[in-house]
């Protein structure tokens, strides 16, 4: 898995067994069809022949699987005329992931199960301006909220991943300058907050994670996320993996200048599509606001040449249909102009307000299954 910033494992709460320090690539593509395979789940014949291995090496994987509680027997396939196959399917409540969302005025966290259905999610304010102390006073509280809803079964936490905006360097967990919010740059959140939590972390932007969760949710081919809450920033997924960069730095979309004397951005550039973008919306002008957004995204597809845009965030959200028309509307007239055929689609992403979220738990989730991103 090229770019998931995983390093650091995860682990269950209060010690155990650490599934993904014991996967192999083998074992992992094993889990990855009997999550696809749902309730049905699959034989150890069928595992065998989709996957290329031996059925005595699924025999031995399966069975350290169905020792460590990931896997479990249920039943039996009906005979065509040879003795019936047992069948295996994966144990969704065998591991939890807790993902983070931290916007600079709210904290969403969600808790998933193995598949990555949500069983559990608190929102509470959040000041990022508070500083680190505060701020991570309110995501403890709220973790261990969220984790007692699990009762005894909250050992089976494997970590937390946390999406919050850029820029930073997911690959070491360190914040680089926050938008708006100098005092974070250069603090090595990911550390920090796992030794608060006694739990591993992962860390990446808010985009890309979201960007993650569309792609994992079966979103496919080249897209971009435009995501427009408190902020205006981008996920890119190119050639079935989210796109980072080589400096962690793609996605800042938000902060392309389209207006040379425009407004003053709180990045220090004047123009910006954010400021431009939020500066209408703070007047009511959310067809603006949505045109701004449209030359932003055109820009993205000359650009990348990419085959669909989507779009999300609080302020999305809210007026969703008028910014997926106004959008649209920009990226039909850019195709007319350039005589490039049928413009690009547009339209809101799935996940509503918790897709950050749920993306940032895939951050923990998608190593173990051995899926590159998307």
């Amino acid at each position: 898995m090229a770019g998931i910033g995983a390093g650091s494992g995860a682990a269950r709460v209060g010690g155990g067994v650490n599934l993904l320090a014991l996967r192999s690539h083998n074992a992992a593509l094993l889990l990855d069809l009997l999550r696809r395979a749902g309730r049905t789940g699959m034989s150890r014949l069928e595992l065998a022949e989709r996957t290329g291995l031996t059925p005595q090496a699924v025999s031995k994987i399966t069975a350290r699987l169905r020792e460590d509680g990931l896997v479990t027997e249920a039943g039996r396939q009906a005979s065509t005329g040879g003795k019936p196959r047992t069948v295996l399917r994966l144990v969704p409540e065998a591991g939890h992931a807790v993902g983070l969302h931290l916007d600079r005025d709210e904290l969403r966290v969600v808790l998933v199960d193995l598949t990555g259905a949500v069983v559990g999610e608190r929102c509470a304010p959040l000041d990022l301006g508070a500083g680190a102390d505060a701020v991570f006073d309110v995501v403890v509280a709220e973790f261990g909220e969220v984790v007692a809803g699990l009762g005894s079964a909250a050992s089976t936490v494997l970590g937390v991943g946390v999406a919050m905006p850029g820029p930073l360097d997911h690959t070491h967990g360190v914040l680089h300058r926050v938008t708006g919010f100098p005092e974070w740059d250069g603090f090595p959140l990911r550390d920090a907050l796992a030794r608060r939590l006694g739990v591993p972390v992962v860390l990446d932007k808010d985009t890309n994670a979201a960007a993650l969760g569309l792609a994992v949710g079966g979103e496919a081919g080249a897209f971009a996320y435009l995501h427009l809450g408190t902020g205006l920033g981008a996920g890119l997924v190119l050639g079935g993996a989210v796109h980072r960069g080589s400096r962690t730095g793609a996605g800042e979309f938000g902060h392309q200048v389209i207006q040379l004397d425009g407004p003053r951005c709180s990045c220090g550039n004047r123009g910006c599509v954010e400021a431009l973008c939020l500066a209408a919306v703070a007047r009511g002008d959310v067809d603006e606001a949505a045109r701004v957004l449209g030359e932003g995204a055109a820009n993205l597809v000359g650009l990348l040449d990419i085959d669909l845009v989507l779009l999300g965030g609080r302020t999305v959200a809210a007026e969703s249909a008028r910014f997926v028309r106004g959008v649209g509307a920009v990226l039909d007239a850019r195709a007319r102009r350039e005589g490039v055929g049928m413009p690009v689609p547009v339209r809101v992403a799935s996940g509503g307000v918790r897709g950050v979220a749920e993306g940032a738990a895939q951050l923990l989730l998608v190593p173990l299954f051995g899926r590159a991103e998307g």
